[in-house]
């Protein structure tokens, strides 16, 4: 079957869509989690986010709504924790982590009926995206590259001399507060896509391979959405070919070019 053939099918068209979204939104933010060194913030948001679907099927509304909610929740006590108390941030992410996890699994089990799409959250399931759900990944996408545009030089003396911002009069504990918030919005986007367990690697190694071979800010993202399109598009073609779930598929090909990278770099 052809390339062509694969996606003349509407749930075809509406993955690709959303994983082009999806590939932008990582080639923009995923380079501030790797400046920052904020990827475990961001699994301990990912898994924060499961709280808020299981409320969602407790409450019969769309779990994705309060993922939203649960992830920016996350972000800001992550953040206002390791910042104003003597707790690190590692275990305020570890607390935030096991917390959303376990409030997840009891509003799940207090729901009436059996939650079908919960391993699509989880595992991540692009093929199932809606319509309904490209219009919100494509909403929540602009909202985030209206506010890289909005702050683009904050968050790269942020990302480079959070110090020397501090200094110069920069908010840097508000704006790292925004990152951490755009960071969650993100996840929130990518949990359709490949799931909870599998989203930072989404958006973290189209960044880290553009690091490698490009030297501006703009350059590497720009190189980033490139790979996270391509990486989208054979995860597709090779899961339909094959038959496997295409969000695993698609990390794959990301690894594997990691790998690949890493070695020519060097």
């Amino acid at each position: 079957m052809t390339m062509i053939e694969t996606f003349a099918y509407e749930f075809m068209q509406r993955a690709l869509v959303a994983g082009v979204v999806a590939a932008v939104l990582c080639g923009v933010i995923g380079i501030y989690v790797i400046l920052n060194r904020i990827v475990f913030i961001g699994g301990g948001i990912a898994h924060t986010a499961f709280g808020g679907i299981g409320l969602g099927y407790l409450l019969g509304m769309d779990p994705l709504l309060f993922a939203v909610l649960f992830s920016v929740a996350a972000a800001l006590g992550i953040g206002a924790i390791s910042d104003r108390s003597k707790v690190s941030e590692d275990t305020a992410i570890g607390v935030f982590w096991a917390a959303g996890m376990s409030l997840g699994i009891v509003f799940v089990s207090f729901s009436r009926g059996y939650a079908p799409d919960l391993f699509d959250y989880l595992f991540g399931n692009i093929l199932a995206v809606s319509w309904g759900d490209v219009l919100l990944i494509s909403a929540l996408t602009l909202a985030m590259l209206i506010l890289v545009a909005l702050f683009y030089k904050d968050l790269l003396i942020l990302s480079f001399d959070a110090g020397y911002g501090e200094a110069v009069g920069l908010p840097t504990k508000e704006l790292r507060l925004l990152l951490l918030c755009m960071v969650a919005l993100s996840i929130v986007v990518l949990i359709k896509i490949v799931g909870i367990i599998l989203v930072i690697a989404l958006l973290t190694i189209p960044g880290a391979i553009g690091r490698q071979h490009a030297r501006s800010i703009k350059r590497i993202m720009a190189l980033s959405i490139f790979l996270g399109g391509a990486f989208v598009l054979v995860g597709l073609v090779v899961s339909y070919q094959l038959n496997i779930p295409s969000g695993a598929t698609i990390i794959l090909a990301a690894a594997a070019t990691f790998f690949a990278s890493t070695i020519l770099a060097r």
